[in-house]
């Protein structure tokens, strides 16, 4: 039997945070409207639709921010009450989905009607071929020319770890840690298969990597 895909989901807007089918992202939830729709999901099938804004400004009126079309729907498999009142919920992410509608705010909180259809892909392993020498050799490539370039911390690569990974473990973990931008992450999200993904990865390292020599490039 397969997992539950509601077709009702409570929406988790935020610019930048990428949830992907198989991986776990880690939230710290503050906000009152987002610690209610917790506490509604937990009792009704754990489930939350990640999705980001269209832009990374956000809107002086949240409740009206555009959204992507496209997002994730992930199921809480860990979660602790902090004493100051906040929760820290771990979400593994099952399937992506598309918005068909946006329904009424409910107790704070938007909500949709969400079509998981088109990414039946996301309910098995996913065994598309990926060039890992290339995945890898373009990593290394984008870390040492941002470390030369002085540019900020990047990943903290444990390439042992990197290398055992099974294919679709290592594109996902570097898709959802990478530095990118929120465009960028939405690309990778809507990347049809694992192979389009690591492409898509692969060709978002170089670009910043020749963004970052270049920039190095033109100081003395």
């Amino acid at each position: 039997m397969g997992p539950i895909l509601p077709e009702i989901l409570p929406l988790f807007p935020l610019n930048g945070a990428l949830l992907l089918p198989r991986g776990q992202l880690p939230l710290n939830i503050f906000e009152p409207r987002y610690l209610t729709m917790v506490e509604d999901a937990l009792g009704m099938g754990r489930a939350i639709g990640m999705i980001q804004p269209c832009y990374d400004v956000p809107d002086p009126v949240p409740d009206a921010t555009d959204l992507y079309t496209v997002g994730c729907m992930g199921r809480i498999v860990e979660f602790r009450e902090l004493e100051d009142s906040r929760f820290l919920v771990t979400l593994a992410g099952i399937s992506r989905f598309r918005v068909v509608e946006e329904l009424d705010i409910e107790r704070g909180y938007r909500r949709a009607k969400a079509d998981y259809a088109p990414y039946g892909i996301d309910l098995s392993e996913n065994q598309a071929p990926v060039d890992r020498d290339a995945l890898l050799m373009g990593l290394r490539h984008f870390l040492d020319i941002s470390d030369g370039a002085g540019g900020t911390e990047m990943l903290d690569v444990n390439w042992d770890a990197l290398e055992q990974a099974p294919d679709e473990d290592l594109v996902n973990a570097l898709s959802m840690l990478g530095p990118f931008e929120a465009r960028e992450k939405q690309a990778l999200l809507e990347a049809v298969s694992l192979t389009e993904r690591a492409e898509t990865l692969i060709t978002m390292m170089s670009m910043a990597a020749l963004s970052n020599e270049d920039g190095s490039s033109g100081h003395a």
